[in-house]
């Protein structure tokens, strides 16, 4: 009944491969990268927890760039700053940790509604050999038990743009409470849109599944316990490193594809359903209308997105998921799903779903991949900023990979959404040159 109920989705037939991608032949590039560095991940972070700071400690170019970045968005009052490092920090004329403690205490005073803050490090503070995880403790003691005071990494450096949501969450991890031994538990991990949270909540009781909770959570006193009955399951790609630090502390993690579009929303659950021992006719009633719903969204691009082609720079860590859905939910033909980091045990269910065949790259080396993507003439390519406005002064048609992490698509209710975000676009480029 549930192959039946997946049938309804109206794939196009060659989108849905036999075999898949599971081990396939990956073209590894190691040169120049073209990427937003890991502060970026803020944007989306400071709106999930709602009593968090983001305090970058970096150069005006590192607050430039946050406010670019914040330039997509309406803020009444963002809850990120930066401590900016000057000449004087730059030339050991002044005392930076003392700088920094000053600055964190203005913060504080003007803004007691903080709980918890995070120190981000940043290229010039790393450069500056700044010690904050050091800096964090020291501040977290004198703050207890008001303000927790945690670090993370946020670096250029170090890190493409959505670490900086993995570094953040990894952080968190040590200090979650300890659930009472034998509490089992289901640990949804990855940050979602609230209107998104409340969906997969709802879907999850319907399921049964009552002892559910989200890393991050909204407010820093509810961060979810964790122990060794705790399993857990992403909603997004990127986060290695959290992962290995909720394994470290004895959680389980149930394998899945990642909840984009349709198939992915219901691989998702069906694999939380098989953890839990939930029948498959329970998983196909709760699922049915919503399936429906987004098969019903996605149709209204395919006329628009299939047999279109489609090129893939490494950017965001999305890029498997999301190209397994334009595969096969939409049509669209595959050139090459570029990756910063291909993690195979946690897209193997993703790698699965794809066309056989399909050209992966991992890593970057810019000149030779635009060199390819030009040499194959895509009708779309997915990209960073940097590389979008040249492409497009060349007459390519680009998608911003930012706006797939800034974007609500996880879920069911969001599947057409994430259509549009690609056939957009291509609607714009034939509008002007009508």
């Amino acid at each position: 009944m549930i192959r039946g109920q997946l049938d309804s989705l109206a794939i196009p037939a060659h989108g849905t491969p036999k075999t898949g991608c599971t081990t396939p032949p990956v073209l590894r590039e190691r040169g120049q990268r073209e990427v937003f560095c890991g502060l970026t991940g803020i944007m989306w972070l400071h709106r999930k927890i709602q009593d968090a700071f983001f305090l970058i400690v970096g150069s005006r170019t590192c607050a430039h760039l946050m406010q670019s970045a914040a330039g997509v968005m309406i803020f009444a009052e963002p809850r990120f700053a930066t401590a900016i490092i000057d000449d004087r920090d730059l030339a050991g004329l002044a005392d930076a940790n003392e700088e920094l403690d000053r600055v964190v205490m203005r913060l504080l005073e003007r803004r007691p509604d903080i709980k918890l803050l995070f120190l981000v490090g940043s290229c010039p503070s790393e450069v500056i050999k700044l010690d904050l995880s050091r800096a964090a403790r020291r501040l977290s003691e004198q703050m207890h038990p008001a303000v927790r005071v945690l670090n993370y990494s946020g670096s250029g450096i170090e890190t493409t743009f959505t670490q900086g949501e993995d570094a953040c969450l990894a952080a968190l991890v040590p200090t979650l409470p300890e659930a009472p031994a034998g509490e089992a538990s289901l640990m949804v991990v990855g940050v979602l849109a609230d209107a998104v949270e409340d969906q997969f909540r709802r879907l999850l009781a319907a399921m049964g599944i009552e002892k559910v909770s989200f890393l991050p959570a909204r407010r820093a006193h509810e961060m979810p316990a964790l122990g060794a009955s705790t399993r857990y399951i992403l909603v997004q790609p990127f986060l290695t490193d959290t992962a290995m630090k909720l394994e470290q502390r004895g959680a389980k993690r149930i394998e899945a594809p990642f909840p984009l579009g349709a198939q992915g929303m219901f691989g998702w659950l069906e694999a939380v359903a098989k953890a839990y021992g939930v029948s498959p006719l329970t998983l196909e009633n709760i699922t049915r209308a919503p399936m429906e719903r987004a098969n019903r969204a996605v149709s209204r691009y395919r006329d628009t997105l299939a047999g279109r082609r489609i090129f893939f720079f490494p950017d965001s860590q999305l890029e498997v998921p999301i190209a397994r859905f334009l595969a096969n939910e939409l049509g669209m033909n595959l050139i090459e799903v570029g990756t910063p980091y291909l993690h195979r045990q946690h897209l193997a269910a993703d790698l699965a779903m794809l066309p056989q065949g399909t050209q992966l790259s991992e890593g970057q080396d810019v000149d030779r991949q635009l060199d390819r993507c030009r040499k194959s003439d895509p009708d779309l390519v997915v990209c960073g900023l940097g590389l979008a406005n040249p492409l497009e002064a060349e007459g390519i048609t680009t998608k911003w990979a930012i706006e797939l992490v800034f974007t609500p698509i996880q879920g069911f209710e969001q599947a057409g959404d994430l259509a549009e975000l690609f056939a957009r676009p291509l609607v714009r480029r034939a509008r002007l040159e009508m």
